[in-house]
């Protein structure tokens, strides 16, 4: 009878435990738990911090023109970056992703040459992002542990491939919508400085028309208030919780 009484209330807390917490995944090695929210697993979109530390972010899938622009400024204003880059503009353009790496820059993979994850099994997931990978080793000797899916499209087994490959998935929450053709230096500043917030992932692309040109002057007023770092430097590796926005928190339970 003793016995019965112990093990209702297990029954009783794990009931407690799965309402409040929603259904936790907890993978083997490091303390992570990753929330299930209306039944999908979630990347990171953003960071819960207590300083001010944001995250810029770049994805490179079409050429390598303005990289050097990119460079400059980023050290001209002591920030630092991550470069999401697929597979085959690692290969297209390796000295300049050497360079990046060189300066010191983190580098992510976006996927082979930008297929849609939603539409591959696993075992497609996984060949796709060690093609992507061998590519980015050549060219830095460098493997990466960071990945962005491919138009930020992604369901459950894309993020639990990624996950389990032992990678961190890192999608974004402050979005300067810079590729479509037309868009202005000035949208893409208004889309990014007035939005910041502390623990936000900013998304921008190479390649495109004015990112380059305007980058400067997004890094002069971001730099008054924040302290631009690298995702690595910004998000919890181990032992931190994600809310139903994506949001990471430090910290097993919320």
């Amino acid at each position: 009878m003793r016995f019965y009484v112990i093990k209702l209330k297990h029954i009783i807390f794990g009931a407690v435990a799965a309402i409040l917490l929603a259904v936790v995944c907890i993978r083997s090695g490091p303390a992570v738990y990753t929330f299930l929210v209306n039944g999908r697993e979630l990347p990171i979109y953003s960071v819960e911090r207590e300083d001010n530390r944001i995250a810029l972010t770049f994805d490179c899938a079409w050429n390598d023109d303005d990289i050097d622009d990119i460079i400059r400024a980023l050290k001209q204003y002591g920030c630092r970056a991550t470069f999401f880059v697929t597979g085959k503009w690692a290969e297209d353009y390796s000295s300049s992703l050497n360079k990046l790496y060189r300066e010191g820059f983190e580098i992510g993979i976006h996927s082979y040459n930008h297929d849609d994850y939603t539409t591959l099994n696993s075992d497609e997931i996984i060949s796709d992002m060690a093609k992507c990978d061998a590519a980015v080793m050549r060219a830095t000797g460098f493997k990466p542990d960071l990945a962005r899916v491919p138009s930020g499209a992604y369901n459950d087994n894309a993020i639990r491939t990624i996950q389990n490959d032992g990678r961190i998935c890192v999608q974004w929450s402050v979005d300067g919508i810079d590729y479509p053709k037309g868009t202005t230096s000035e949208q893409i500043y208004n889309r990014i400085v007035p939005e910041v917030k502390a623990g936000d992932i900013i998304l921008l692309h190479n390649g495109t028309e004015h990112t380059a040109e305007v980058l400067p002057q997004i890094l002069e007023q971001l730099k008054k208030k924040y302290e631009l770092v690298n995702i690595s430097e910004l998000i919890y590796k181990d032992d931190y919780t994600l809310d139903h926005a994506g949001k990471q928190h430090p910290g097993g339970i919320l």
